[in-house]
């Protein structure tokens, strides 16, 4: 399969992606430039975590308007399928390709730290092969982590299955203990309607590799690949 990765100035997750695609899944990769209009021919399309445009404004608010970002939106809503993490996931927010925002941690400071997550289902393209009932642990660092939407939207959110993770603990217990952000509904990423757009905050290409002793982000990238092959 073709990857495309969305490089932004500011982007510092992009090689680790790219690492994990290429060196580890073995697949082809293609970096986009943010400033690249013409997506080239991709079978999908990453947005990776970091600090496009040094998150002045709201993170992710900047990057939305570049011209990358008018093919990234044509290329979802065609059904092309989208995955953004961290700084990724507040883009698709900021485009509105996801619903919600993104907003600063409730302690109002960075986190950087491995966390718990579990999978709501088994019948999305980036947990196809992973158990409901399995336990993750996969690391996240951010300031504006906390996911957050009107209570009509958390209520369609539910009522359409597109929460995708929650934050847990290691025995899979969701609780506001296990909550590291603040985050509404333990929610660690969601996808949109159509289950072709999906973004989370905890980055598993951190936990993707056995020199880093966690490979559970693989999971889920093997999972993406299952999907779409």
């Amino acid at each position: 399969m073709k990857f495309g990765v969305v490089i932004f100035p500011g982007s510092n997750c992009d090689k680790d992606m790219i690492y994990v695609l290429k060196n580890i899944l073995k697949q082809e990769v293609v970096e986009l430039w943010h400033k690249e209009k013409k997506i080239k021919k991709v079978d999908a399309v990453i947005l990776p975590g970091g600090f496009s445009y040094g998150d002045y404004l709201r993170s992710g608010a900047i990057a939305k308007f570049s011209p990358i970002m008018e093919q990234v939106i044509e290329f979802a809503n065609k059904g092309g399928f989208v995955f953004g993490v961290c700084n990724g996931f507040q883009i698709l927010c900021e485009a509105n390709l996801l619903p919600g925002v993104l907003l600063s941690n409730n302690n109002q400071r960075f986190i950087c730290k491995n966390t718990f997550i579990k999978p709501t289902s088994s019948n999305f393209s980036v947990t196809k092969l992973i158990n409901k009932d399995v336990v993750l642990k996969i690391p996240i660092a951010h300031g504006e982590g906390r996911y957050y939407a009107d209570n009509e939207t958390i209520k369609n959110l539910r009522l359409n299955n597109q929460i995708v993770f929650r934050y847990c603990d290691d025995t899979g217990n969701i609780s506001c203990d296990s909550n590291p952000n603040g985050s509404v509904d333990n929610i660690a990423g969601i996808c949109n309607k159509a289950r072709n757009v999906f973004g989370m905050m905890p980055h598993p290409e951190r936990a993707s590799d056995t020199e880093l002793f966690n490979t559970d982000g693989i999971y889920i990238f093997e999972s993406i690949l299952s999907s779409l092959n």
